[in-house]
């Protein structure tokens, strides 16, 4: 019952930090005309949100050495102090500083929870258990992204950031709270676990690993084909069909419905499934989708119809590959999710540095056609990883088996 109260509470914490990542993307337009600079600069930020998750792997560290308790309230540190920033002087280097710090306590909380949860909860229940805080994602933009719409068009572009600097100080009270200083996992302490070994025997463990290496590959491609959606779509709605503060907010909030209907499909099917056929069903339908969208995208109706189809299928791929990763590698699991989260990272920088060049001067169908692309290296990346982590060790207790028998 305490770990349920702890995934519910966790997942309220995760969308509070996650509307702060999310609004950027539908209200592009409108903090680009707040600050006074192109739409472009703006997404040279993006990109260097992005970039900075090559910084996640340190956080990963952290969370394995210093402990999880440590890894989450620093994650809510450095938020409350880029939202603090801009409450207090709202320009454009402020702005840009409050994303990258806003970014940086995500990857430091994310790892950080994950792996609390990973030492706790067993691999069999860890897709359910773990689909819940993901909801976060999908709330983000449900109720977190419309809210932040209404304090723009109520009093500016810089208000939310008020709020959530406000917030972020009562999220550190309650997980101080909540989560026990003794942060020893039931499993470790049966176990008899030896001494962890250090920083970067995990790190070069991890990047010697092929199958921890295919995962955080999928993480990448993934993230590559829906940073080409997510940072364009709410541009794209504007041209198209002139949607204003309020409809993209709205917009955001069907997105938001539709991602949390993948993470109830993960929550029902991917522990019956099995991770790697969920990640399989997931990239292969959210390619699909990507076909679709600029077909059926020639209306408001259709072209939110479409997006609904994107975002649902790669919240499914995403909330399905984390409880992959949480087992591949047992003995350095925060190291090896922090590294996952680099490979999102690079796949949103990637997707971040296309998206905008690519639409200005083709239009969306490129766009999305590059999106398929990226799902396709996905879909290459789990085959190696299936082969390596499943197929390969079944096979040779296959053969074990046999010669058992025969002798």
């Amino acid at each position: 019952m305490r770990l349920r109260f702890q995934l519910i509470i966790f997942m309220l914490v995760r969308t509070i930090l996650n509307t702060v990542h999310r609004m950027v993307y539908p209200f592009l337009s409108v903090f680009a005309r707040g600050l006074g600079v192109e739409i472009t600069t703006l997404s040279y930020v993006v990109t260097a949100r992005s970039f900075f998750g090559m910084f996640a792997p340190l956080f990963g560290t952290i969370a394995d050495h210093r402990g999880r308790k440590f890894g989450i309230l620093g994650g809510i540190l450095l938020f409350t102090f880029g939202m603090s920033v801009v409450a207090l002087q709202p320009n454009f280097i402020t702005f840009s500083l409050a994303v990258l710090f806003a970014i940086l306590g995500k990857y430091l909380f994310d790892t950080s929870m994950q792996a609390y949860f990973g030492d706790r909860i067993p691999y069999e229940r860890r897709g359910t258990a773990l689909a819940v805080t993901e909801a976060a994602w999908s709330l983000a933009f449900i109720a977190g992204v419309p809210l932040m719409g209404l304090l723009i068009a109520g009093y500016g572009w810089h208000e939310p950031f008020r709020w959530l600097a406000g917030l972020g100080l009562v999220m550190f009270a309650v997980i101080w709270r909540m989560v026990p200083r003794d942060e020893t996992s039931h499993a470790e302490a049966a176990l008899q676990t030896p001494p962890k070994p250090g920083a970067a025997k995990k790190i070069r463990a991890v990047l010697t690993n092929i199958p921890a290496l295919a995962g955080i590959s999928i993480a990448l491609w993934a993230s590559a084909a829906n940073e080409l959606v997510n940072l364009i779509f709410g541009v794209w709605l504007e041209d198209s069909f002139g949607l204003k503060i309020a409809a993209l907010a709205g917009a955001s909030a069907v997105i938001g419905l539709s991602e949390l209907g993948g993470e109830g499909l993960v929550a029902l099917t991917t522990d019956r499934l099995g991770k790697p056929r969920a990640l399989m069903l997931g990239l292969s339908g959210n390619a699909l989708a990507s076909l679709l969208l600029p077909f059926i995208g020639q209306t408001e109706l259709g072209a939110l119809i479409g997006l609904f189809l994107f975002y649902i299928t790669f919240e499914y791929v995403m909330v399905s590959h984390i409880p992959l990763m949480t087992e591949v590698m047992p003995e350095a699991r925060a190291t090896l999710l922090s590294f996952n989260l680099t490979g999102h990272s690079l796949g949103r920088m990637i997707g971040a540095l296309l998206a905008t060049f690519i639409y200005q001067r083709f239009g969306f169908f490129p766009v999305a056609l590059t999106a398929i692309l990226f799902n396709l290296f996905a879909l290459l990346a789990l085959g190696e990883l299936t082969r390596r982590l499943v197929i390969l060790p079944r096979l040779l207790a296959w053969i074990q088996r046999r010669e058992g028998s025969e002798a």
